[in-house]
Formats: C-alpha cells, sequence, structure tokens
C-alpha cells in the first residue's frame, strides 16, 4: 500500500475547515447498497481524499453519486462508475495495470493502492500535469504516466496484467487487446457517441470471453483506434 496520509479526514480540512471524513463514509454506505461487495475497493475509496481531484467550486460536492467538470472539458466520473469498473479489473497487489485516460488521477491513484504499477497515459497536457500534482501530494511512487494516444496502449511496459479505459471506444483496439497479458482483463465502455455498455473482456489460454455489466455514458476516447478528433457529420 503505497497511501501514507493515516487519516485524510483529519489531515484534508478544506472550505473553511470542513472535514470530508463523513461524506466518504456515507459514500462507501451508498456504494454498499449499489452492490459494490470488493472489501478492498470499498476501503480504498473510504479514506482517498476525492475532493482533492475536482476544482475548488465542486469541492462540497464531491463525494455525491455524479460526475464533476474537470480541467480540459473532461469529467471525473461518478464513484458508483469508478468502484463498478475497479470491482470488474479486480487488480491485485502484483499486477501491473494500464489505465487509458489518467483525467483527474482519481481512478489512478485507487489502482495504485490496489495493484502493483499502474501506467496511465493522457493525451491532455493539462490534466496530465494536474493528476502528477495530485498523486505526488498524495506520495504514491508506483504510477508512470505518459502523455500520448492512449488508444495505442503503453507498447513499452506491455503486456498489462490488467487494462482499464476512463473514456468510451467504438471497439476493442488491435493494440490494447495485444498489450493484454494472458491471463489478462480489460475493462472498456464500448458504444457509440451517446451510450455504451461497460464490457469486461478476459483472455485465458488465447481465449476471449466478454461480459457485458451495464449501460454506460462517457465521454469518447480520441485517437488512432479510438474516436476521430471531431465526430462525423451526418450527410443526406
Amino acid at each position: 500500500m503505497v497511501f501514507t496520509l493515516s487519516d485524510p479526514g483529519d489531515q484534508e480540512r478544506e472550505n473553511g475547515g470542513v472535514s470530508f471524513r463523513r461524506e466518504r463514509s456515507q459514500m462507501v454506505a451508498a456504494l454498499r447498497r449499489q452492490g459494490i461487495s470488493d472489501e478492498r475497493v470499498l476501503a480504498v475509496m473510504g479514506r482517498l481524499p476525492r475532493q482533492r481531484f475536482v476544482a475548488e467550486p465542486y469541492r462540497q460536492l464531491a463525494y455525491g453519486d455524479h460526475p464533476l467538470p474537470i480541467e480540459a472539458g473532461q469529467t471525473i466520473s461518478q464513484p458508483y462508475i469508478v468502484a463498478l469498473m475497479t470491482e470488474a479489473l479486480s487488480p491485485q497487489p502484483q499486477d501491473r495495470i494500464l489505465e487509458i485516460g489518467t483525467g483527474s488521477g482519481y481512478q489512478t491513484a485507487i489502482l495504485a493502492e490496489l495493484a502493483g504499477e499502474v501506467y496511465s497515459v493522457e493525451r491532455e497536457p493539462q490534466l496530465t500535469a494536474a493528476a502528477k500534482r495530485h498523486l505526488r501530494e498524495l506520495r504514491y511512487d508506483n504510477v508512470h504516466f505518459h502523455l500520448g494516444d492512449g488508444t495505442l496502449g503503453w507498447r513499452r511496459f506491455a503486456p498489462y496484467d490488467g487494462i482499464i479505459a476512463t473514456g468510451s471506444l467504438p471497439y476493442p483496439g488491435r493494440s490494447l487487446c495485444g498489450q493484454l497479458h494472458d491471463p489478462g482483463r480489460m475493462v472498456l465502455p464500448l458504444g457509440n457517441h451517446q451510450l455504451q455498455r461497460l464490457t469486461l473482456l478476459q483472455l485465458r489460454a488465447d481465449c476471449w470471453s466478454t461480459e457485458r455489466i451495464c449501460y454506460c455514458s462517457f465521454l469518447p476516447l480520441i485517437g488512432e483506434e479510438g474516436w476521430p478528433e471531431k465526430e462525423p457529420e451526418n450527410r443526406a
């Protein structure tokens, strides 16, 4: 475990001295009611200061079950979706995890608590810089950042025991599939721009299996094996 703040509820007092410990506890209770049962995931989310990963005006809303805006026109996913995706990925202490879309760094921090090493790829420099700052302040030393096209993965450190995407893809790209260790797991939101299905893909003995978890709606992952920079215009 890398998280070194013994009690962020005591040490993280913001917005006029307000502690978010109660809000975290309420969030975890809500996640249990919604069906999240992985105690490791719940424990991490119960102590990680989510408010650090959102902009100042939204910090009082950090533990509500809804997405919130962050830099570069992106969002931090609602806690339930973060927990659900992490539970489906099931990262183990020895695992090497590839994250596509660093975003705020909140999901990255959760993965860093649960896995051995995390490799996170982000195309927006502003987001990469902010996430690096957040995780450095929280003293994580097992996260590796890369600025680039996440839809192509990060071949240098492949293969990975698990791959997770925090944005939508039209299909599982060849690069990501090729960088997954056998056995391994991928959690991807797959679909169109408006609606996707959160999907667990498992590779074992050179055979793939697919489990559709739920419907979801993520911002698109832009890249060579993802969505184009601009959505194609409809033509008559």
